[in-house]
């Protein structure tokens, strides 16, 4: 790449952080430049690998068509067979702690290589600065909002400026007192209306709700808990066009990344750790009640972060799929093929787009999701998502996201917890619809609706008031 194009990628990549932050969706223009920018670099890095032909990737919505993604169980496991989790790589049998945490530096260097990416060698340091505290009413619960900001040292390379704007909101209820809280587990914009009213006769196509879904400010509010609202493309824009900005840029000082370096979600990862360095110094935070969460591709943001951080003691994992908890090995919903495509492959590192090559499948791979998973034992996770839908309005719900899928991979990763003598899903079989598994330090519930957190959120609550009464 010249360096007149990573010049005109990173005034690019600068628009889209930009509108990211305001809330506003790119011009029709930008987008161009954006899949023209993301097609680029994914060429860029296939031809690194010697990559001439990939996979296709499937669609969603067109059921029964060819192409559309398979939400037949009968045919979801064509490679049945896991990679072994509880094994060393020399074949020794993983029976007691030390052993786990050989075969934990196994795994992460397996997903590190392979996956997500690997951790720079030196990443900026980030300084934080409140620069406002104000009481206000967020979702209808008098609340005190810090504004934080984090600047990334930028000073080895001053072309990119990495800036991280969050609120820490804590209950005035709670003053004097040290709460629980979930980075991003809320918001201090006003909750969008979810049921705008449909034209006469016409249906609303949207995304599938209870008629009044829960609100997670509001929840963990009333419940005397705080959150933190971040803007996660800040630290990393949603595109392969950035990657030559944001951290990655930053820490590259705006070239190209190689193959093995940390995607997206990683970086985001990181920026949640970020937050975490400040949440620790601050008197209103209980620090060792610290929890992450994350919906669709935030979901497997979130899942990175809090295998990355252990000071993050319990996430709410939502809807994360294919490239989250969801099994690779799985056929239903998202593919390999999707995950690996102009629109996503940014997310991870330049060499996981080798398993989605022509001749190539996700059986081929080392490592699955439920190892992934287990490398936040023996910490608390919950996993959610919702169903299939079969009305044409809302179809196919949220079965690209694949809930099944979701839980076998949490019931295999369960051994890592027993290795210290706890209990991970403590369940096998695949539950009916909103029943709610909350006996281990993983729990799950699918709900009946579509792509949204909001359902299961009471529920992940009560889990980690479990969790952080130690029961």
């Amino acid at each position: 790449m010249d360096i007149r194009t990573r010049l005109a990628l990173a005034a690019f990549s600068a628009i889209v952080f930009t509108a990211a932050v305001a809330g506003q969706m790119p011009s029709p223009e930008e987008r161009a430049r954006i899949e023209a920018g993301n097609a680029a670099e994914r060429n860029r890095e296939l031809k690194l690998l010697g990559v001439t032909a990939m996979q296709p990737g499937v669609t969603a919505y067109d059921i029964g068509k060819p192409g559309n993604a398979n939400y037949d169980e009968s045919k979801a496991n064509p490679f049945p067979k896991l990679p072994e989790m509880m094994s060393l790589q020399n074949g020794t049998k993983v029976k007691t702690r030390a052993q786990w945490e050989q075969r934990r530096r196994e795994i992460k260097a397996l997903f590190d290589e392979d996956v997500y990416g690997k951790f720079p060698a030196k990443i900026p340091s980030v300084s934080w600065t409140v620069t406002g505290t104000e009481e206000m009413a967020i979702a209808g619960v008098p609340a005190v909002v810090k504004h934080l900001v984090g600047h990334t040292d930028n000073s080895a390379y001053p072309a990119i400026t990495v800036d991280i704007h969050a609120d820490l909101v804590t209950p005035v209820s709670a003053k004097g007192k040290k709460v629980p809280v979930i980075i991003g587990g809320g918001s201090t914009r006003p909750r969008p209306v979810m049921r705008p009213p449909a034209a006469a006769g016409q249906p609303v196509h949207m995304l599938s709700m209870p008629e009044n879904p829960p609100d997670s400010a509001e929840l963990l509010l009333k419940h005397g808990w705080g959150f933190v609202s971040r803007t996660s493309n800040e630290v990393q824009a949603d595109n392969g066009a950035g990657l030559i900005s944001g951290i990655i840029g930053l820490v590259n000082k705006g070239q190209p990344r190689s193959l093995d370096d940390w995607g997206v979600l990683r970086a985001w990862g990181w920026g949640d750790s970020r937050i975490v360095d400040y949440l620790v110094t601050d008197p209103d935070v209980d620090s060792t009640k610290i929890g992450v969460t994350g919906h669709s591709r935030g979901g497997k943001a979130a899942l990175v972060a809090m295998v990355d951080d252990p000071r993050i003691s319990i996430g709410y994992i939502s809807s994360s799929g294919a490239g989250g908890a969801n099994l690779y090995r799985r056929n239903y919903g998202e593919a390999v093929g999707n995950l690996a495509g102009n629109s996503e492959f940014h997310w991870f590192a330049g060499n996981f787009l080798h398993y989605a090559a022509a001749g190539h499948t996700a059986n081929e791979m080392p490592v699955d999701s439920h190892e992934f998973i287990a490398l936040a034992a023996p910490r608390a996770v919950f996993i959610g998502g919702g169903a299939f839908i079969e009305d044409p309005k809302y179809l196919p719900g949220d079965a690209w996201q694949d809930a099944q899928g979701m839980f076998m991979a949490a019931a295999a990763a369960s051994p890592a917890w027993e290795i210290y003598g706890m209990k991970g899903l403590n369940n096998s079989t695949f539950p009916p619809m909103n029943t709610f598994v909350n006996t281990g330090k993983i729990a799950f519930r699918q709900h009946q609706y579509g792509h949204t957190p909001a359902p299961n959120w009471p529920y992940f609550i009560e889990f980690a008031d479990r969790i952080f009464q130690g029961k």
